[in-house]
């Protein structure tokens, strides 16, 4: 069975395709099926914009399609990031420096964060599934780690003193919020062809 997920973000599909590597679903990118259509993510909420992307490439496409947004809202910045997570600046760089600039004078206890992941599957009969995943944590006065990719070197996870940036991807495929959501959507993927 083929699934295309609607990403050219090749660390995502990298977390992704390591996700679920022990099914029988072979995952498509956009590269596997030709090229990436336009698509207006103009929404206010995670899955109004996941919703939109699974959407236009399932119904171009006519394969059952997986989309995903997701980002970093920060309670202290009034949910900055947010839907605009991978718009804040044109680098992770530059999105870590500016967040970091914005939290300088925000003490300890008030630097609560969380990721959301808003996990969309659209099938072609027009029929949709939303699933929504969380991690929660803290930003940190500097980047730690080297491993993953955006804001994940500031993020510490709660109850722990390690940054997602110094996990190794098998440890934070384990937690991360596009695990629990595609956890979740997963179970749905097998309960719709286990059907057919």
């Amino acid at each position: 069975m083929e699934i295309l997920v609607a990403t050219s973000n090749k660390n995502k599909l990298d977390e992704i395709k390591d996700i679920v590597k022990l099914t029988n679903f072979n995952i498509l990118g956009l590269s596997d099926v030709g090229s990436e259509i336009e698509v207006n993510e103009n929404a206010q909420r995670f899955e109004q914009n996941a919703l939109i992307k699974a959407k236009a490439y399932c119904d171009f496409y006519k394969i059952p399609t997986i989309a995903d947004d997701s980002g970093l809202v920060v309670k202290a910045l009034n949910g900055e990031p947010g839907v605009m997570s991978s718009r804040y600046a044109p680098t992770d760089a530059e999105r870590i420096k500016k967040l970091l600039e914005k939290m300088k004078t925000v003490p300890d206890e008030y630097r609560e964060a969380y990721f959301e992941c808003a996990m969309v599957l659209v099938l072609p009969d027009g029929r949709y599934i939303v699933r929504l995943g969380f991690c929660f944590g803290k930003i940190i006065y500097q980047p730690r780690g080297t491993n993953g990719f955006g804001y994940d070197p500031i993020f510490q996870i709660k109850g722990t003193d390690k940054t997602l940036a110094e996990l190794t991807m098998e440890q934070k495929n384990k937690i991360s919020h596009r695990f629990q959501a595609l956890k979740q959507i997963y179970g749905d993927i097998k309960k719709v062809f286990d059907k057919k």
